[in-house]
């Protein structure tokens, strides 16, 4: 292995919420477990009602050429005022309830592919791989083809994965390996446990994502994580949902509750060791999660091509009052910063 230095020029702006997906790969899932994969379509369905996974289907068609092409994604970002992304698997692709001999493949093949898809702009794209979250066992190996095998920066992970929650002591070897390899982990939720009690006007994004967010932030802080591998660059997308907002609960349990003490400090102290993209939608939200996470803490995110990403993401930044070294940092020193040193097969 071998640190090498990549971060990017002096004001290069870097979008680090980017998909790709990868309609051959989950063909060839179904084509494997055609009843799994009916299985987790139906679990969609009653998790996000009819009516928006209709709409969803219609704007993933008018999206498609920007979700699988590098050279719609390259135009794309071109019109946006953006010089790099970090591009990570559509999270359709977690397959959190494949079994060991399928998820082995499916995160191995999803690896490759995003290998490949960034492999045609160099300069300007950046992947992140996945890994098998539901197989604990798994995914230190996963990580490793991801970023010694691929020379991927990172993986992206679900909020959850079948009975596996972030504060799971079996996920205790990959957090350690994450932290060594000094690979970015991009917490990005796929559905939400509530299930049915969001299945109406897109419940299930608006806020079942910051909720699912929130949560697993809170499993890593209070389990003590953070604390056990205070060198792990977790990224949190969606501006870590609603706990950045409502850290001082968080606050308030650590100090009077016994259960709640399993982390060293404070909750709200381990905001200023996560990474939060700016995907937050509002003005004086992202002011805020500057001021409590730092300045330094905070990236710029689009949640491209998605709907409910943000279509000008540069301008977003540039329009939210912050001063303007603040600004500098989340356009892009932040994420150069963050892959500055990390290391190479």
């Amino acid at each position: 292995m071998s640190l090498t230095s990549d971060g990017a020029a002096n004001g290069e702006i870097t979008d680090v919420h980017a998909h790709l997906l990868m309609p051959g790969l989950h063909a060839e899932v179904e084509r494997r477990v055609p009843d799994e994969v009916q299985a987790a379509a139906d679990l969609e369905r009653r998790r996000n009602g009819v009516e928006s996974l209709q709409a969803s289907g219609r704007m993933i068609g008018e999206r498609f050429p920007r979700l699988t092409d590098v050279g719609a994604r390259l135009a794309a970002m071109d019109a946006q005022g953006v010089d790099r992304q970090w591009v990570s698997p559509s999270p359709n692709h977690f397959y959190p309830w494949a079994n060991e001999g399928l998820a082995t493949w499916a995160s191995g093949e999803a690896n490759r592919l995003i290998a490949e898809h960034v492999a045609a702009a160099p300069d300007r794209l950046v992947g992140l791989g996945v890994v098998p979250l539901q197989h604990p066992h798994l995914v230190v190996d996963a990580l490793d083809d991801a970023v010694l095998g691929r020379g991927l920066a990172g993986v992206e992970i679900s909020s959850f994965a079948g009975d596996v929650e972030l504060s799971d002591p079996r996920l205790e070897p990959f957090w350690a390996r994450a932290a060594e390899l000094r690979a970015v982990v991009f917490l990005h939720p796929f559905g939400c446990s509530l299930d049915e009690r969001l299945d109406r006007f897109y419940l299930s994004n608006a806020v079942g994502q910051p909720t699912e967010n929130a949560v697993a932030l809170s499993h890593l802080i209070f389990a003590g994580v953070l604390d056990r591998h205070p060198g792990l660059r977790l990224v949190a997308a969606h501006g870590g949902g609603y706990l950045p907002t409502a850290i001082g609960r968080s606050d308030r349990a650590w100090r009077v509750r016994p259960e709640a003490h399993g982390c060293a400090h404070a909750p709200s102290t381990y905001l200023s060791r996560i990474w939060f993209d700016t995907v937050v939608h509002d003005e004086r939200a992202l002011r805020w999660l500057v001021e409590v996470a730092g300045a330094d803490r905070v990236l710029l995110g689009s949640d491209f091509p998605f709907d409910m990403g943000l279509d000008e993401p540069v301008a977003f930044v540039r329009g939210a009052g912050l001063p303007d070294e603040a600004v500098r940092a989340v356009l892009g020193e932040n994420a150069a910063d963050l892959l500055r040193t990390r290391v190479h097969a």
